[in-house]
Parts: structure tokens; C-alpha cells; sequence
């Protein structure tokens, strides 16, 4: 049982890289999106000390450091918080899926249109029925797909200001 408990060094050095490497992405960053983010205390000015050294050696001790307090704090709450921070959290990509879906069902369904102007009834039905149409016209013409962009643009209006009621 012990046996299989026991994680490779391998595994370990995978997981200390991927630590590592997290520190690196919060590097990256800027400091307004740091302090943003919420980072412990030691944390945080070891990852502000990284981003003033530029001698190879010493920024890859500093991010040895960085990934060893890393193991100290939760890694998969601030990789959540970078998540949200750059906009791909599962939320927003299972969001972003809904509007996509709703796109393709107002090209592809006629009645759709009047399933989401129930549903969102502050939608600009006019504006809608101009795109889809647009859409179809474009498809036929074999132009650039202009209005199917437009159309997702829309949707993700009036989700937005749904979301805010």
C-alpha cells in the first residue's frame, strides 16, 4: 500500500516544474494584475523580485524560489485567478459555447429567433433578422463571413446586459 502512495521523483520534479512555470506566468505579468490577484505576502515579492533581475542565473534561482513557495500556497487557486484573469475559465468558455450554439440555431432554425426574443426580450429583433439574413447571403455569395461575426458580437451583448439585471 505504501508502494502506491509514493509518488516517482520524476512525477515530483514534473510537479515542481509545473510550479515553476506557474511563477513564470505570474512573472509575466503586470503589477496592476498582480496585486489584483490574491497572492500571499511572501509570495508576491518574490515573484516583484523576479521581475527586476535580468542576469540569467540569478532569475533562475529566483524562480526556484518562486516555485518552492508555490508548494506552500494553493497552486490551483491562483491558477484558477489567472484563469479568470485572461479570460478561460470554464465559466466563460461554457458561456462562450452557449453563444455559439445560440448563433448556429438562429442560422440553421427559423423559429429559433423567437425562442431567444422570448427568452431576451430586450433583444433588437430587427438587428437579428438583419444578420442572419446577411449571413445567408454571404454564405451564397462566398464572401467573408462579416455578419457571422457580427451576429456572435450581438449575442454576446445581449447576454452581457442579461447578466447584469
Amino acid at each position: 500500500m505504501e508502494e502506491e502512495l509514493q509518488i516517482s521523483k520524476t512525477q515530483r520534479k514534473r510537479e515542481m516544474q509545473a510550479l515553476q512555470d506557474l511563477g513564470a506566468e505570474l512573472a509575466a505579468l503586470g503589477t496592476d494584475k498582480l496585486a489584483e490577484l490574491d497572492l500571499p505576502t511572501r509570495l508576491l515579492d518574490a515573484v516583484l523580485e523576479a521581475k527586476r533581475i535580468s542576469k540569467f542565473g540569478a532569475l533562475r534561482r529566483q524562480m526556484q524560489y518562486v516555485g518552492r513557495l508555490m508548494r506552500e500556497s494553493d497552486a490551483d487557486a491562483i491558477r484558477s485567478q489567472l484563469d479568470v484573469g485572461k479570460g478561460t475559465s470554464v465559466a466563460e468558455t461554457a458561456r462562450l459555447h452557449s453563444i455559439e450554439r445560440w448563433r448556429t440555431r438562429l442560422i440553421g432554425d427559423d423559429l429559433a429567433l423567437g425562442k431567444l426574443l422570448n427568452q431576451y426580450p430586450r433583444a433588437d429583433a430587427q438587428r437579428l433578422r438583419t444578420l442572419i439574413r446577411n449571413i445567408k447571403r454571404e454564405a451564397e455569395a462566398k464572401k467573408p463571413p462579416r455578419s457571422f461575426r457580427e451576429l456572435f458580437q450581438e449575442l454576446r451583448s445581449i447576454f452581457e446586459i442579461s447578466k447584469t439585471r
